[in-house]
């Protein structure tokens, strides 16, 4: 199977995605720096990619953009092990994953990945799916925020059959979801994984609508609530919620585990942890404060 048209769509996504963020950022905001890297000649996993990233913006605390191409002789664990027929293929894995952390608590955390795979074995067709989706994870939320987004999610689904998004929706809720807290992520968005339902052109075009579809969802509300007046107050329970994304990043993502067991660039695989986090033991929120807001919007429920 040719992977060119995927390569080209993926590093495109990531320039596009890049551009948009930056010119949120404005004139005197940060630009993103583009780091390449390559896997050395010789080791048994391939691979290479660029890592865009800004530390420090005006908008932006810490947000990284990456594109990654990983490729080698077998399929890691992590992939093989809810198909075992696979192992022992050799394997092309590529995509977009990025996390945006915006300084201002009243602006939202979010987070987006499309990626594809292709295995192979001599003599025998190829096998491949897609995964992806995208997902909100606000400190002081606003409900038509959360509506606005979850309906971009929609949108960009309909063409892809009626029960798609809620499909969609309900796997992410059940995906970002701390069990060790018995408490979810965020607010959700939509979220699949293994698709390779129908040809490889619907897949395909299903996992473009994801990836086009993010920076509508996510950016209007950057631009709306960037200037949102807030304190110490605000920073501290910020810094303690992002406790929770290390949390589920490191414990619980399968992308994480697939991608530092397939070799890939620890450094950009762990981009998404914020800079500033903060734990506290046994902490509660007052009761009607805005902090206790926050956990009464994050029970799944349908937004749009």
């Amino acid at each position: 199977m040719n992977t060119q048209a995927l390569k080209d769509y993926f590093s495109g996504l990531q320039r596009r995605i890049v551009d948009a963020a930056e010119a949120l950022e404005g004139p005197t905001g940060k630009r993103f720096t583009a780091d390449p890297w390559q896997k050395p000649p010789g080791q048994p996993l391939g691979g290479s990619g660029v890592t865009c990233i800004v530390e420090g913006g005006r908008v932006f605390e810490r947000g990284g953009v990456a594109f990654s191409h990983v490729s080698g002789g077998a399929l890691p664990a992590s992939a093989t092990a809810k198909r075992p027929e696979l192992s022992g293929r050799s394997f092309e894995a590529m995509g977009v994953s990025l996390v945006l952390h915006p300084e201002n608590p009243y602006c939202p955390t979010a987070h987006m990945n499309v990626r594809a795979l292709v295995a192979s074995k001599p003599g025998e067709d190829d096998v491949w799916w897609f995964g992806g989706g995208m997902d909100l994870t606000p400190y002081y939320p606003f409900a038509e925020d959360i509506r606005h987004f979850h309906a971009a999610c929609k949108t960009a689904l309909a063409p892809y059959g009626a029960d798609t998004h809620a499909r969609y929706k309900k796997w992410c809720d059940e995906y970002f979801f701390l069990k060790h807290r018995n408490e979810p992520r965020g607010v959700g968005g939509i979220f699949f994984d293994d698709l390779n339902e129908g040809s490889f052109e619907h897949c395909f075009a299903l996992t473009r609508a994801v990836g086009d579809a993010f920076a509508g969802a996510y950016l209007p509300l950057l631009e709306k609530r960037q200037h949102t007046p807030y304190g110490e107050r605000e920073r501290d329970f910020q810094a303690y919620r992002r406790g929770r994304y290390v949390e589920f990043n490191l414990v619980w993502d399968r992308g994480t585990l697939f991608g530092l067991q397939s070799g890939g660039r620890t450094e950009s695989i762990l981009m998404s942890l914020p800079p500033v986090v903060k734990w506290r033991y046994d902490w509660q929120p007052e009761a009607g404060s805005p902090e206790a807001e926050l956990y009464a919007m994050l029970e799944p429920r349908d937004w749009v």
